[in-house]
């Protein structure tokens, strides 16, 4: 008897259909084929076990399993489910008349039970597309791909709850999710507020620039400063994210598992920040099984980097792409995939080695000529892709004791939203660009133009400050997004200021 059951494999952050083809006649021997990896292999003596257990006999017959297509690698224990089934539906022990309508994935432990599973949420879109009319999978995964519209999603405990539902014993009740009731519902519960720092206004506005315009930053001071308490509140002041957002973000941690089993869509903006000692494929993905990076982990959101001299420098190197593109492609000799990458950098460091140059009551110790080593460890090509350049100095005891609350995150975030619908509206002919920050030369000609005023301010602060030639476009930008935080359609010589004040590491005399 030949039957066929209905799995998935997660290319990327997309799904493709595997057709399981399972036929059972004379014999006893067993065959699976289709390019299965060891794990799926393996599958074979874990479906004995869970069957036993619970009470059904492994069919004693010769077994022929395909997994078509063939010429993709099937790769993890996810395929036990749905081979389980096939093999008791090609023996005769289950009606065959619901197999083509539902969507099987699924690891089994040797009693049976369903451990939870990678992709769930791919896998459940590319179910939708394909016309089923269901999804069983493990109960861990249920209210992660409940968020999938028109789809009866089933989360089982047990392989005995899916045979017993395939023989029509058991009816499975689906799990119901109000994926927009749940999404705004948690928009605005943030463990941050901007409240919470004491001072430091100017990197308080030099962080509600860059979130205004998508601008990544560097934040450069000693120990202590509290460069890593305001990344940490830079979230609290981005706009919400979108629906469309939510989707693929959480499609992306889907895929690495790295969601909860009480979430359906990730409804705040990631925070990323690991530590120095990552690795290239940790940073932007790959592997042996492809998995996301910490570059894709952070799309829609905030990749923090501290302390950025110490990691290590091809590390670095990696992210000079991405930061542009906003997409990682990995390719390797049997596959490619790509991975969506659209975050904001943001990265802090001291200043030198000892970590007190420019402090105003500690001297520097290091040696002439070691602040510039220290500096060069950063390349200049990644230091160019980084618009905000500010210092961070320690904040004063009359300030840390102040009583006075600072201003909120909401009120901030509020700004930051105006600003972002006016860039909306700008863009809205240009495609695949929604913020200034990804402005190139020509829309630099067209919509960051300086009056002559302002050109003038420019011109001096260039020749005065030693500004680099790079630093030219990337203060237009910064203008850019001054002035529509000001709701001001030209470009003011006060906006050009405050631009060419963040722009501190291209000075030449900066570190000498």
């Amino acid at each position: 008897m030949l039957v066929k059951t209905f799995a998935a494999a997660v290319n990327g952050i997309s799904a493709t259909i595997i057709t399981i083809e399972v036929s059972s006649s004379k014999g006893i021997q067993f065959f699976l084929v289709g390019l299965p990896d060891v794990a799926v292999r393996e599958s074979h003596e874990r479906i004995i076990s869970a069957l036993q257990v619970n009470g059904y006999k492994f069919p004693r017959s010769r077994i022929v399993i395909n997994m078509a297509p063939a010429d993709i690698r099937k790769e993890g224990s996810a395929y036990d489910l749905p081979l389980a089934i096939g093999i008791m539906a090609a023996a005769g022990d289950i009606d065959t008349a619901l197999l083509d309508k539902y969507m099987l994935m699924g690891e089994l432990s040797l009693d049976g039970s369903l451990q939870p599973i990678k992709g769930a949420l791919p896998i459940a879109i590319k179910a939708r597309e394909e016309g089923f009319k269901g999804f069983i999978l493990p109960k861990q995964n249920a209210y992660e791909a409940a968020i999938v519209n028109n789809l009866d999603v089933f989360g089982v405990e047990n392989i005995k709850e899916v045979i017993e539902f395939y023989s029509g014993k058991n009816n499975l009740q689906p799990t119901i999710v109000d994926t927009r009731k749940d999404f705004f519902a948690q928009q605005q519960q943030f463990e941050f507020d901007f409240s919470d720092v004491r001072g430091q206004e100017s990197v308080k506005r030099a962080l509600e620039v860059a979130a205004a315009g998508g601008h990544n930053i560097i934040m450069v001071g000693p120990p202590g400063s509290g460069k890593s308490m305001l990344a940490k509140r830079l979230p609290t002041i981005l706009p919400p994210l979108t629906l469309q957002e939510a989707l693929e973000t959480t499609k992306i941690h889907s895929v690495a598992g790295k969601i909860g089993s009480q979430i359906s869509l990730l409804s705040q903006r990631p925070f990323r920040s690991p530590h120095h000692t990552i690795s290239n494929v940790a940073m932007v993905g790959g592997g042996s099984h492809p998995q996301p990076g910490e570059i894709s982990l952070a799309h829609h959101g905030i990749l923090f980097l501290d302390e950025l001299p110490e990691f290590s420098r091809s590390v670095l190197e990696v992210l000079r792409q991405p930061l542009e593109d906003r997409h990682i492609n990995i390719s390797r000799a049997h596959f490619s995939v790509d991975y969506p990458a659209g975050f904001m950098l943001v990265a802090s460091m001291n200043p030198c080695p000892c970590g007190y140059y420019n402090h105003p009551g500690r001297p520097c110790v290091c040696s002439p000529g070691a602040v510039q080593r220290y500096m060069n460890r950063i390349s200049g090509p990644l230091l160019d892709r980084i618009d905000i350049h500010i210092e961070i100095i320690p904040v004063p005891f009359e300030k840390i004791s102040e009583q006075r609350p600072s201003e909120t995150s909401s009120a901030v975030r509020e700004r930051v939203i105006q600003a972002r619908e006016i860039q909306k509206r700008r863009f809205a002919d240009h495609k695949g660009i929604y913020c200034n920050a990804q402005m190139e030369s020509k829309h630099l000609r067209r919509h960051a133009v300086p009056d002559r005023e302002g050109l003038s301010l420019l011109k001096n602060a260039m020749q005065q400050l030693n500004l680099s030639a790079r630093a030219y476009d990337r203060i237009l930008k910064l203008s850019r997004t001054i002035a529509d935080l000001d709701e001001s359609e030209s470009i003011h010589s006060p906006h050009l200021a405050e631009a060419i004040n963040y722009r501190n590491l291209d000075r030449e005399s900066w570190g000498n």
